[in-house]
């Protein structure tokens, strides 16, 4: 095949919304498929899409000659998330609930805030962050962009738990709870896209970066969950017991490295 016919087969399948090829073994070739009229098309170099943007690879069992992989397919929004996990059963925590705390906020926000899991007040509501450790979530979020002269409010931001039922007695979620709602955490993430990932707390942390280390030694670093910024800090629920004081200083020098990053 000379490069003129081979430059027009790949702008035709390029047009098509095919971006990968296949390739079978000479002894299972066919035809080459017909090809419309010539075109027009602008040079392959200089408009960037040249040979080797497309790929050839091993064909699958029973190929063809030129076959696409399965297309993308479009992002899932919160609402078909929300309707996946409907009344869910899928692990133990469901046994004592009395509401699923999916998330709220803004859906397009570029800041998520990620923390363990719905207390009381939250399982009553069905909403995340109500009780007390909400109320001081709220302060640190707008009292911090105050200071630092950034218009944020806490509807603006999007605040969700790694689990979404209420663990008994507020106990920390075993790790087959985690992996359970852990993929609606993800596929949550995945539909928003933000910009930057704000983990309160351990649970948070562990859930998202797998590691071993403590809040205190990964709090105020960045790190990356699939190519995304995260910052760890504390969950605000440390931040009101009496004997951990100064740490809220440290919770605020972390909001404001996130505030200034994503809204600057």
């Amino acid at each position: 095949m000379n490069r003129e016919l081979l430059r027009q087969l790949l702008g035709y399948y390029r047009d098509l919304g095919i971006h990968t090829l296949y390739k079978r073994q000479p002894a299972l070739q066919k035809p080459t498929p017909a090809l419309p009229a010539a075109r027009q098309d602008p040079d392959p170099s200089e408009s960037g899409m040249g040979e080797s943007s497309l790929s050839f690879l091993a064909p699958p069992p029973g190929g063809g000659l030129f076959e696409s992989a399965e297309p993308e397919s479009s992002p899932e929004t919160l609402l078909q998330i929300l309707a996946d996990i409907g009344d869910c059963t899928r692990c133990r925590l469901h046994e004592g609930r009395s509401k699923i705390v999916f998330g709220a906020g803004n859906e397009k926000s570029p800041l998520v805030f990620v923390g363990e899991g719905p207390g009381a007040d939250e399982d009553a509501q069905g909403l995340p962050f109500v009780g007390r450790a909400g109320q001081l979530l709220t302060q640190m979020i707008e009292g911090t962009a105050r200071k630092e002269g950034i218009p944020l409010k806490r509807e603006d931001v999007y605040i969700c738990n790694v689990v979404k039922c209420r663990p008994p007695e507020n106990r920390t979620p075993q790790p087959d709870e985690m992996d359970v709602c852990g993929q609606f955490l993800f596929r949550q993430l995945i539909a928003i896209r933000p910009k930057a990932i704000c983990a309160l707390g351990a649970t948070a942390a562990r859930a998202l970066l797998e590691r071993k280390e403590g809040v205190t030694k990964m709090r105020g670093n960045w790190y990356r969950w699939r190519g995304i910024p995260v910052m760890v800090t504390y969950h605000p629920s440390y931040l009101l017991r009496p004997y951990n004081q100064s740490a809220k200083r440290e919770a605020w020098e972390d909001l404001k490295k996130v505030l200034h990053y994503v809204y600057d």
